[in-house]
C-alpha cells in the first residue's frame, strides 16, 4: 500500500465533508459523509441514509463502498469519514469494508473543529471475519 500524499488526503477530506451535506438523517440528525479514494485516483462518495425503521438505515461508508463496487471497483486506498465528533466506522461498516481491503487507510474527521485521526482498517478490526473463516475454506 502506497502512502497517501497530503493533497490526496485533503481532497478526500473535503469530498467527505461535501458528501455529508447530502445525508438524509431526519430521525437522528447525525449527518455523515464518506469519500473513498480508488487505486486509479477516482473518488467515490456516500452519505448516510436513514429510515424510520432504524435497522434499515445505511451508513455513509457502506453507501460509498457499495457505489464503488457497483462502479466496478473491488479495492480502494483510503476512506475519509466526516461527522460531528469524527467518529470511527461502526462495527458493521468495519466488517463490510474489510471484505475488500483490510489495509485501507481510514481518516476520521470532526466537522466542528477539523481534527483528524487516522488508522488502518486492520487496526480498527484486527481479527476480521473473512473467507478463511468459512467452513469451506478449512
Amino acid at each position: 500500500m502506497t502512502e497517501l500524499k497530503p493533497h490526496e488526503i485533503e481532497k478526500l477530506v473535503h469530498s467527505a465533508i461535501a458528501a455529508r451535506d447530502q445525508a438524509y438523517a431526519p430521525h437522528s440528525h447525525f449527518y455523515v459523509g464518506a469519500a473513498m479514494l480508488m487505486e486509479d485516483g477516482e473518488t467515490i462518495c456516500g452519505c448516510n441514509v436513514e429510515n424510520a425503521s432504524y435497522s434499515m438505515c445505511l451508513c455513509a461508508e457502506r453507501v460509498a463502498a457499495s457505489t464503488a463496487v457497483a462502479s466496478g471497483y473491488r479495492k480502494w486506498r483510503a476512506i475519509a469519514i466526516a461527522s460531528v465528533g469524527g467518529v470511527t466506522p461502526c462495527g458493521a461498516c468495519r466488517q463490510f469494508l474489510s471484505e475488500f481491503c483490510t489495509d485501507t487507510l481510514v481518516v476520521m474527521v470532526d466537522v466542528i473543529d477539523g481534527s483528524r485521526r487516522t488508522r488502518q482498517l486492520s487496526q480498527l478490526l484486527p481479527d476480521a471475519f473473512d473467507a478463511s473463516s468459512l467452513p469451506s475454506h478449512h
